[in-house]
Order: C-alpha cells, then structure tokens, then sequence
C-alpha cells in the first residue's frame, strides 16, 4: 500500500469569528474544532503521517489544549507568512517515502470519511485530485466601466478541501516562487503544468469561519445524532 501523509493548516486567527481564541481550537459538539479534524483524517487513513500547521505562537498553546481531549497521534510544526509557506512547511515536514499527500483546511471539521477516501482514490488515478460542488446563486462578472454580464453556473464550481497530490508532483509544485495567484493547492500544482481532477464534494464540509457557521454546524451534529437514534 501506498505510504500516505496528511497536513492539516490551521492558521487562522479567527478575527471574523470575534472569539477570545483562534477558531481552530473553539469546542465544536463538546471538542475543539482542529481535533475534530484530526481524528476524522485518522480514521479515514489510519497509517497516514498527520502534521499539522500552526502558527509557531499557537503550537503550545495547542498541545496544551489537546491534552485534554482524546485527539489521535499528530506532529506539529510552525507556519510560514502565506498559506502558500505553510503549506510547503508541512510538505518538507513528510518523510521522503510518502508518496500521496492529502491537504486540509483544519477548520473544515465536518468533512466525511467517505469524501477523504474518494478523493484520495482519485488521485491515485489521476495524480491531482481536489472535491468541489455546483453552486446554487447567481453570478454575474462586472467590467472595469461598471457593466456586467451574466457568468452561466454550469461553468462554476466551488473549491474544497481536501486536496490530494501524489507527492513527487506535490514536491515539485512547491519549488515554485510564492505567487499572489496561488488561492489554494490546486492553484499551485495547476501553475507547474498539472491537470486537476474533480470529484463531488459535500455541502456541509464548510469552512468554519463565523460565529453563524459555528451555529450551524453544531446544527449539523445535533441533527445526525437525532438521525443516529
């Protein structure tokens, strides 16, 4: 089998989400939201090397943290200026023998098990694999002299995580200078000559950014609890 590695980015500081801590480390169903994350990458790839990334200011106050919870076997190491620099953190954080890496936004802890496995699976087909979903809005593209025009959603697709590399394409992608076009990992890998496969995502693998996202996640879980009994 395939030796697989996992890095979890959570450096955030949560200024939209107005709370005293950094969203990542805020209880989500009675446990902090980046532990949430973590656990659910070890169970989807039970062998997987999890580092996660933080800022170098929040790795004590972490450990600390995820002491007190139940929260599976993971390294951390400090992050970069850009996620761009995070992320390369993390790669060089890896062994040399991985040879698929997952990336994750550690805040997206509502992912599922069976989205991390079938992206992962994909990529071992295609070598890039990132899971996106269709929108539902309307979207319309507005010039510089304040006309717009219309943007068709059969042609939109919104971007989640997680992305899933082999590692020698990974590796090689990261070598690049940091652009400013680089939004995520898929950007990246696209820049170094790369093709990305897609596959569906999930609509409640969102990313935990405000005080009415924390709500409705816990809705979320509260409602696949009713559904468990």
């Amino acid at each position: 089998m395939a030796k697989r590695g996992v890095i979890i980015v959570a450096g955030g500081s949560g200024s939209r989400m107005k709370a005293a801590l950094p969203k990542q480390f805020l209880l989500l169903g009675g446990e902090p939201v980046l532990a949430r994350t973590i656990n659910t990458f070890r169970e989807a790839m039970p062998t997987a090397d999890i580092v996660v990334v933080l800022p170098e200011e929040h790795i004590p106050l972490w450990r600390n943290l995820a002491a007190r919870f139940d929260v599976a076997v993971h390294r951390c190491v400090a992050g970069g200026k850009e996620r761009f620099h995070s992320v390369k953190q993390g790669i060089e954080a890896l062994a040399e023998d991985v040879e698929y890496v997952a990336i994750h936004d550690g805040v997206r802890s509502l992912v599922s098990k069976r989205l991390i496995i079938r992206t992962l699976l994909d990529s071992e087909q295609h070598g890039a694999t990132i899971p996106a979903i269709t929108v539902s809005d309307s979207y319309r593209r507005v010039e510089s002299d304040g006309s717009s025009t219309i943007v068709p959603r059969s042609e939109l697709r919104i971007v989640q995580t997680p992305q899933v590399f082999r590692s020698d394409i990974l590796r090689k992608a990261y070598t690049q200078p940091y652009d400013t076009s680089f939004t995520d990992d898929a950007s990246v890998v696209e820049s170094a000559g790369y093709s990305i496969s897609l596959v569906e995502g999930e609509r409640t693998n969102i990313k935990l950014t405000t005080p009415e996202d924390m709500q409705y996640a816990e809705w979320l879980l509260h409602s696949d609890d009713d559904k468990a009994m």
